[in-house]
């Protein structure tokens, strides 16, 4: 089978003048690509390389492909730039992996998705919504659960999250906010901040989907409270260890993954997905976030890090989602 494989190189897109350092975060590795091609390729297909953006207008036009193993982020501010591949493969009736056009925009626009995730039942720290400064500055900010934490409202790879997010005092929101407001040119979500373990959740399949892993993100350095910010992500092998299965109680894993798949199915997820958690001193999992373009990077990838803990090869992680996506597609392979 001829697979198409579309993805969205970070020295490949220019940053914007003016843009943040971190603007091409969530764009991919030559590494990642390379890596992808090679798990397809041994399952016996040729790969054709389509790249993102213009190139991948023309070369989805030009070549003869059976499927497409979708990575492509998109581009641009748009809060529904990682539709963009999806929605033209629709046009043009091709087949492809992931999720459809209408789960990736609403799932990059953070409060919408847990607008949808709480109707699910499930558990989500408040949160509140500012577009401009006019109202940044007229919210109650000494009625918001404090400490809080504040992120662009769709964003992905961390962007925007620092160190420095949590926030204190109804003074450091306004600041901070309108800082996020200035420099990334989107609404910002100020959501209250769990103090508690980081989880993220790899999920394969569909009907339902298999949990791969609950993992856990340990700081190798205590403090008291950790916040797993852009700048920890980029060190992660100096500041961190994953621990994957989680060793969490019994109850609490439940939960988690009750959670998770209840989610993945409120959003309408497909074939892979990467969830985000804290977990409150009582146990409660509250999501934060899904990634359903989760990064597959084959050494740094979180969801590549948790099924080689539990005894995945990388080839087998690219086979389960290939394989998830054809039988869904009914794609004989």
């Amino acid at each position: 089978m001829r697979v198409g494989l579309s993805y969205d190189l970070k020295d490949k897109v220019l940053r914007p003048q003016g843009k943040p350092e971190d603007a091409l975060e969530e764009y991919d590795s030559q590494e990642t690509v390379d890596a992808i091609a090679a798990a397809i390729e041994a399952q016996s297909h040729s790969v054709i390389r389509l790249g993102g953006g213009r190139e991948f207008l023309r070369n989805i036009l030009a070549q003869e492909v059976d499927f497409v193993f979708n990575i492509a982020e998109g581009l641009g501010n748009y809060r529904s730039r990682e539709a963009q591949v999806p929605s033209v493969l629709e046009m043009l009736d091709v087949p492809y992996s992931g999720s459809d056009p209408l789960c990736l925009a609403l799932t990059l626009e953070k409060p919408l998705a847990k607008r949808l995730v709480s109707f699910a039942g499930v558990a989500t720290p408040r949160w509140q919504v500012v577009s401009d400064a006019k109202q940044l500055q007229e919210a109650e900010w000494d009625k918001f659960p404090l400490p809080a934490f504040a992120k662009p409202a769709h964003e992905g790879s961390s962007k925007g999250i620092r160190t420095t997010s949590r926030l204190e005092t109804p003074e450091q929101i306004v600041r901070s906010a309108g800082e996020l407001l200035e420099h990334y040119g989107q609404p910002v979500m100020v959501e209250e901040f769990i103090n508690g373990e980081e989880v993220t959740v790899g999920l394969v399949g569909n009907s339902p989907p298999r949990i791969v892993g609950i993992m856990r993100v340990v700081p190798l350095k205590k403090a008291d409270y950790f916040v797993y910010s852009l700048e920890v992500k980029r060190d992660w092998e100096s500041l961190l260890t994953y621990e994957c299965p989680a060793q969490l109680a019994p109850r609490v894993l439940q939960d988690i993954a009750d959670s998770s798949l209840r989610a993945f199915e409120a959003l309408g997820c497909r074939d892979f997905a990467r969830m985000d958690f804290r977990i409150s001193s009582d146990g409660t999992p509250y999501f934060l976030e899904v990634n359903p373009l989760p990064g597959l990077n084959p050494k740094s990838g979180d969801l590549p890090i948790m099924a080689r803990k539990v005894g995945w090869n990388y080839e087998g992680l690219i086979s389960a989602i290939l394989g998830a996506a054809l039988q869904r597609c009914g794609v004989a392979s």
